[in-house]
This record gives C-alpha cells, sequence and structure tokens, in this order.
C-alpha cells in the first residue's frame, strides 16, 4: 500500500511539472502585436518630423528602433497580401487589387499555398487576433479572417468605409458597399453611434482581455484604416488642429526636413526630392483656396492623432495584463500618402457626395496631392508608385530590453520580411503542407538581426522586387531600378546618397541596368507576374480597383 501511495505521488508530480512547463513555456513566448495604418505618409509621426501630436508612437519609438528605409507594395490590398503571407502579392493571389482578373497571381484573394499569419501562429500555439482592415479576399466566407486562421476578428473586409457610419461609399456608377464584421457575423450600428477607429482600439482591448484567460501567448494584427479617406474625424480631435497648418504645405515641408535632420532619420548627406510642380505654391492661393486646403489637412491630421490614442489604449491594456515586458511591437503603414486630384468640388476639388463640412459623417474627402506632398516628405510621389514615397513606410520596433531605446538604422526591410522575423522569434516552425496543400516558401528574410543585435541592415543577398498596375522596381545594395507605367524605360538612382531621386544615372550605368532588368524579368517569370498592357481593365469602382473587360 505504502509503495502504491510512493509511486502514485511520484506519477502526480511528474504530471504537476509537465504542466509547470508547459505554462512556463507558453508564458515564455514572446506575444507579437503588428500595428499598421492607411494611406499615412512617411513623415507623418511626430517621431519622424511631423507636427502631428503622436505621443504613444513618440513612446515606442524613443524606447525602441526606428528605421529609415522599410518598404511596402505601394497600395493597400497587394500590401496586405505580402503582409499577412511573407510572400510576393503575385505569389499569393493579390497581384492588382482584391478584384478577380482571371489568373491565379491575380485572382483577388489570398491562395491557400500562401499561409497567413494567423494560420501559422496558430498552428504554433498562439491566440490570433484581429481588429481592423482585412482587404484579402471578401466575396466567399471562406475568405474571411475567421477561416483564414485568426480566432477573433472585428472589421471591414474590403478596402475602405466611413467612419460614423456603415453606408456605401459613393464612387463610381455603383455605390462600394460597406460590412462591418465581428467573427462572421455582419453588425448594423446606427449611423454616428461609434467612430469606427476608437472601434478598432476598443475591440482590440477587449481580445485582449479575453485572451488573458487562455493560456497561450498571442499574436495581435491592428489594422486602422487612418487616415485613409473619407476624411472623418471626431470634432474634439479636429480641434487640436485649427490653425495649426495655416503656413501651408511649403512652409511646413521645409520644417520637417530640418526635424528628419535633426533626429537622425534624414543623414545630412542625403538627397530631398525636387519640389512637386503640380502642387501650386501655397503662398500664391487666395484666401478661400487656403481656408479650403487647411480643413483638409486639419481632419486628416486628427484622424492620425485618434489612432494614436487607440495605440495608447492597447499599450494600457498590455500594461495592466503584466504582458507589456514580453511583446514585440512593430508599427508602418501600407503604402505612401496618396497623390491626385479630385473634381467634384466648388473650388475644384472633392467627390460627389459632401452632405455636410469636411471632416463630418455627411462629407466624403480625401488628403490630395497637395497635402500628401508635405506627408511624404522628403521623398518623391505618392501611393501606388515605385519611386520613394509610394512605398515607403515609418518602421518602429519596440521590444523592452531586447531592443536598444533610441536607436535609427538603415534597415532596408521589406513587409515580406515580417513573417519570418516573427517565425523565428516565436519558435515556429514554417509549415511544408498545411491542411494538404503544399505551402509557397517564405520569400523574406527575418528582421531579427537588425532588430536584437544591432546589424545595420537586412544581409538579403538577393534583390527586391515590386510589380503593381505596370510599375516595377529593383533594390539591390544602394542601386534603385524603377519605371512607371505606360513607361517602360528604366530610371537607375544610388539610393545610398540620392533617396530624394533626384539624379537618374541609368545611362551613365547601362551594365547594372542591363544587370538588374534582367533579374527583374527572371523574377517576375517565377512569380507570376504578366505585363499590364495586356489586361483591358476598366477603372470604375474605387481607386485601384478595376474589372475586365468582357
Amino acid at each position: 500500500m505504502k509503495k502504491t501511495l510512493i509511486t502514485l505521488n511520484l506519477l502526480l508530480s511528474v504530471v504537476a511539472l509537465n504542466a509547470q512547463n508547459k505554462t512556463t513555456s507558453a508564458s515564455s513566448k514572446p506575444n507579437i502585436i503588428l500595428i499598421m495604418v492607411d494611406d499615412m505618409g512617411y513623415s507623418d509621426l511626430g517621431n519622424y518630423g511631423s507636427e502631428i501630436k503622436t505621443p504613444n508612437l513618440d513612446k515606442l519609438a524613443s524606447e525602441g528602433l526606428r528605421l529609415r528605409e522599410f518598404y511596402n507594395n505601394s497600395i493597400c490590398a497587394p500590401t496586405r497580401g505580402s503582409l499577412l503571407t511573407g510572400q510576393y502579392q503575385h505569389k499569393a493571389g493579390m497581384g492588382f487589387f482584391d478584384v478577380n482578373l482571371g489568373l491565379p497571381a491575380y485572382q483577388g484573394y489570398l491562395n491557400k499555398e500562401s499561409l497567413t499569419l494567423g494560420e501559422v501562429f496558430r498552428s504554433g500555439g498562439y491566440s490570433t487576433l484581429l481588429s481592423g482592415k482585412w482587404h484579402v479576399g471578401s466575396e466567399d466566407q471562406a475568405q474571411w479572417p475567421n477561416q483564414r486562421g485568426f480566432d477573433k476578428f472585428y472589421g471591414i473586409l474590403k478596402g475602405a468605409s466611413n467612419y460614423f457610419d456603415t453606408k456605401p461609399l459613393p464612387f463610381g456608377k455603383t455605390p462600394y458597399p460597406v460590412k462591418l464584421i465581428r467573427n462572421n457575423e455582419e453588425l448594423h450600428p446606427k449611423d454616428d453611434s461609434y467612430y469606427f477607429t476608437d472601434e478598432i482600439g476598443n475591440n482590440a482591448v477587449t481580445f485582449l482581455d479575453e485572451q488573458n484567460k487562455e493560456n497561450k501567448p498571442f499574436f495581435l494584427y491592428l489594422a486602422f484604416t487612418a487616415p485613409h479617406w473619407p476624411l472623418q474625424a471626431k470634432p474634439v480631435d479636429i480641434a487640436k488642429y485649427r490653425g495649426k497648418f495655416d503656413e501651408g504645405w511649403d512652409i511646413l515641408r521645409e520644417k520637417r526636413i530640418e526635424k528628419l535632420k535633426a533626429n537622425g532619420i534624414l543623414p545630412a548627406t542625403q538627397t530631398v526630392s525636387a519640389r512637386d510642380p503640380e502642387v501650386p505654391e501655397w503662398s500664391k492661393l487666395s484666401y478661400d483656396e487656403k481656408q479650403f486646403w487647411k480643413a483638409k489637412m486639419e481632419v486628416y491630421a486628427a484622424m492620425v492623432d485618434n489612432m494614436d490614442q487607440n495605440v495608447g489604449k492597447v499599450l494600457e491594456k498590455l500594461k495592466a495584463l503584466k504582458k507589456d515586458k514580453n511583446t514585440l511591437i512593430i508599427f508602418i503603414s501600407d503604402n505612401g500618402a496618396q497623390g491626385g486630384f479630385n473634381t467634384y468640388n466648388p473650388l475644384g476639388r472633392g467627390l460627389v457626395r459632401n452632405d455636410g463640412p469636411v471632416g463630418t459623417s455627411g462629407s466624403f474627402d480625401y488628403q490630395e496631392q497637395n497635402w500628401a506632398y508635405l506627408s511624404n516628405t522628403p521623398l518623391q510621389q505618392y501611393k501606388n508608385n515605385m519611386h520613394e514615397g509610394g512605398f515607403s513606410s515609418p518602421f518602429i520596433a519596440w521590444f523592452p530590453s531586447k531592443i536598444k531605446a533610441g536607436r535609427i538604422d538603415k534597415g532596408t526591410g521589406h513587409i515580406i520580411d515580417l513573417a519570418p522575423t516573427f517565425y523565428e522569434l516565436a519558435g515556429i516552425g514554417y509549415p511544408k503542407e498545411y491542411n494538404g496543400v503544399k505551402s509557397n516558401p517564405l520569400a523574406g528574410k527575418s528582421l531579427l538581426p537588425v532588430l536584437f543585435d544591432n546589424v545595420s541592415e537586412v544581409n538579403r543577398g538577393a534583390p527586391l522586387f515590386w510589380e503593381r498596375a505596370g510599375n516595377r522596381a529593383v533594390r539591390d545594395g544602394k542601386w534603385k531600378l524603377v519605371s512607371i507605367y505606360p513607361s517602360y524605360e528604366w530610371e537607375l538612382y544610388n539610393i545610398e546618397t540620392d533617396r530624394g531621386e533626384t539624379t537618374n544615372v541609368a545611362q551613365q550605368n547601362p551594365g547594372i541596368v542591363n544587370k538588374l532588368s534582367a533579374s527583374y524579368f527572371d523574377w517576375a517569370d517565377q512569380t507570376g507576374v504578366v505585363e499590364y498592357s495586356k489586361f483591358k481593365l476598366k477603372a470604375e469602382t474605387m481607386p485601384g480597383g478595376a474589372a475586365l473587360k468582357k
């Protein structure tokens, strides 16, 4: 009997020890929060030189790492396709946008061969949470977040929505439908009963509270739609910025450049882009024009400010749950600020639906190129363009005791690098097969040496490539090759000294052009890229959206 009791006690001790080991293992694995904003320019954060107040992100920056060079895919859905899978967007099925162009690389939703962050983290024992914008498949519920690996989801499936209601967005011949979803169920909130950015933050906080009951680490993808159009913000936030942009884009751009130099983001030896000739001189605008334009930027700034407030909510919850010491936070933007001009406003600007002043729930407007010129300081061009202003993002990484506080470095990272970074940090092996389907291998490189070991930039060993709507680019070391559709003529820049892309040196370096061009076409062939001119498209629904002509 005594021997039996000893054996039983020993068995119970082993069970308890195993349970303790599992608990320790789960609790020691790092949590990961990925924050992405929408259509925000390179220098729109306070810690990157802006006038906009972003104290929570400024705190993460001062206690963490900022990179000078981090790249996205220049526009919403293709960026998300790469971000969520670690693939070049064509390989993931998101070559053009979230519309189906009839080819595998352009099907407009994530394919099964490209595993999402949700699927891989879940397979590695993580809780998977998403609050915000999806934009990588909406037509079939099988394409939705809960079906692609996320335990919890709140947000929109497509590319944009109003901030105070779920009314269809008014562009093109057919209004753009909006669905607000929580865990596969459509929500129907009353008009003007909420502000969407707040709800993205509130749902993230709720998810973290619920997840705290589980003995698991978590991955949270916080995908804000701000400051993407329509320009709509809460009056209390807009009021903070009344008069803040009275100096106009020309003077404020020069001030941002000085701040970028002072804080080390812009090296003194670097060029800045030439003045955009399509942007009028502020000093030559009439009084009424100045009132019209500065009202837009006051709302835009309020939207960024409110986004930062909601980052603060998540940070407070993280600290309250005592998980702040074991969490990596990454912050990025999905593309540069959006250029172009609208046409229906009495002053020659603005979209059709304007039932109220800019910023209210009845307005439909956006920043436009004049202010995007400021937002993308000191870089050239805008969203959906492969010059630096189109696909360069601010980058902040924060992990107490792991990342050196206040560090600024080069980086030369890309969104395809985030998946391998996260999986290495979490100790998760990337599945070679998932649900009976062979997985596409990851395309990027881990950023952990840059984040934790003070390595200046990613040791890639191969060029980076881009293609979207006929716009093309290659980055290999200091060299960048770029062409903008409908031109197929390559431009070449030395990004090491000329990130402003002021001097095209293609004619002086034909050998480099030929080498990088050949590597681009090899990559395009392997990745499923189709020459854009072969698509006969009619742009009807939204900027970047299209449908095939039959």
